[in-house]
């Protein structure tokens, strides 16, 4: 008989609330994180808007010591790991310092580069003959694993301890990975989830390629627009998300809270076949990979209350609505409500999956679905396919039993989650 496997810890470092509690509101009450960028403008990016979490010195010294914090420059492995110990204390785990791993815990924490201003900093110093003076923390830094190394040793780890990365898909994967472990009884909980470095060396090559929003510099509010008539592409955003992700009888024996069970899902690609690119999806894979995970959950479409989806307010958003409608069989009112995170953090890249995770599966916990901010002009491609009232503009407050998510990346990859309000 197959485990059920739960979610029993969240944690979060997004540009519009840093912590669960501070995250919740914000979801609540419709706040944005998006924020002029005075680097990006004096870099002269097309778009200098971005969301970014904030993060006080104070607040990195409550999770990195004096030493550690000596050279760091590493903004993807600060949001990992804040989100990842708070995720951690917030499944009431201890992360006192043993002498023995904790064989019986891992981490599957997924990135898609890291470090890169340090990598940055580096390359200076050895072009100025000075590689003596890079210091001893660098590979750390600059791995791509460096945030699940830095999580484990701090967590005491004893299982797997790895870092996935599948572009944009990488958050949900990671969540789909730990599933997948639990469910084998390879381990009985998994600290999932992923992260995103900030900053103009993340973002230019995107603004590059003209795919981000450039007409809302004056009023960043107002910049990511996902399912709207006049969105202009993409905000980029960074942070972090983190769960616990643990095997139910695990967590019905420690009493730990229970926030939401996994009841399965995919991943896939589309092979770059078909209508499908390094930069587009393939939908024929992206509707496979939404009824496989549908039919790896044991649900039926009907099921299905709310869809978190990727939807990154770029031209591909009503392709994405079309390709749920057919995957779904539902349009019109028949169609589930439908909301984007994107809309007030913009697109964490590697970060997102994780993030909107944590998103879904608090309106899920606390029975509200919040709304898509600059979303009042529907755009028409998407009110062909389905009833305006499926994407609510405020919060509703609901009880919801089924959320969908989904994450489509560069690559051609997809990665699909049903989430279920837990009953014993």
């Amino acid at each position: 008989m197959s485990k059920r496997v739960v979610i029993t810890g969240l944690g979060v470092a997004a540009p519009n609330g840093v912590g669960i509690p501070a995250f919740a509101h914000s979801l609540k009450n419709g706040i944005s994180g998006i924020r002029h960028d005075a680097q990006l403008q004096e870099l002269q990016f097309s778009c200098q808007i971005a969301g970014q979490p904030q993060i006080s010195e104070e607040l990195k010294s409550e999770y990195f010591t004096e030493l550690e914090l000596r050279g760091f420059n590493s903004t993807g492995i600060l949001y990992g790991v804040i989100a990842g110990i708070e995720a951690w204390k917030n499944a009431g785990l201890s992360i006192e310092i043993n002498e023995e791993p904790d064989w019986d815990s891992g981490t599957i924490f997924g990135s898609g580069t890291s470090g890169i201003d340090k990598f940055r900093e580096s390359i200076y110093k050895i072009d100025e003959l000075q590689v003596r003076r890079l210091g001893s923390t660098v590979v750390a830094q600059t791995m791509n694993s460096g945030i699940s190394a830095y999580l484990g040793g701090k967590l005491g780890l004893g299982n797997q301890v790895t870092t996935n990365s599948s572009a944009c898909a990488t958050g949900t994967e990671a969540i789909m990975m730990a599933y997948d472990r639990i469910q084998a009884g390879q381990a009985k909980r998994i600290l999932a989830g992923s992260t995103g470095d900030s900053g103009p060396y993340i973002w230019a090559g995107f603004d590059a390629l003209r795919v981000c929003s450039s007409k809302y510099n004056d009023t960043p509010e107002q910049g990511s627009r996902p399912m709207s008539a006049s969105a202009a592409g993409f905000v980029p955003g960074s942070g972090a998300g983190a769960l616990v992700i643990e095997e139910l009888e695990s967590a019905l024996n420690r009493g730990a809270t229970i926030y939401a069970e996994i009841l399965g899902g995919n991943v896939n690609s589309g092979g770059q076949r078909g209508n499908g690119s390094m930069t587009a999806p393939n939908s024929t894979a992206v509707q496979k990979c939404i009824t496989d995970a549908i039919k790896n959950s044991g649900i039926a479409a009907t099921d299905i209350d709310a869809i978190n989806g990727h939807l990154t307010a770029t031209t591909k958003d009503s392709l994405e609505i079309e390709n749920w409608t057919k995957a779904l069989d539902r349009k019109g009112t028949n169609f589930p409500y439908i909301n984007s995170l994107k809309s007030m953090t913009g697109h964490c890249l590697s970060a997102a999956g994780s993030v909107e995770s944590v998103a879904t599966i608090l309106q899920l916990h606390e029975g509200f679905l919040f709304g898509n901010l600059n979303c009042e002009d529907l755009h028409p491609e998407i009110t062909e396919l389905i009833d305006a009232s499926k994407v609510p503009l405020k919060t509703i407050h609901k009880n919801l039993n089924i959320i969908a998510k989904a994450s489509f990346g560069f690559g051609d990859v997809n990665a699909c989650i049903i989430f279920k309000k837990f009953e014993k």
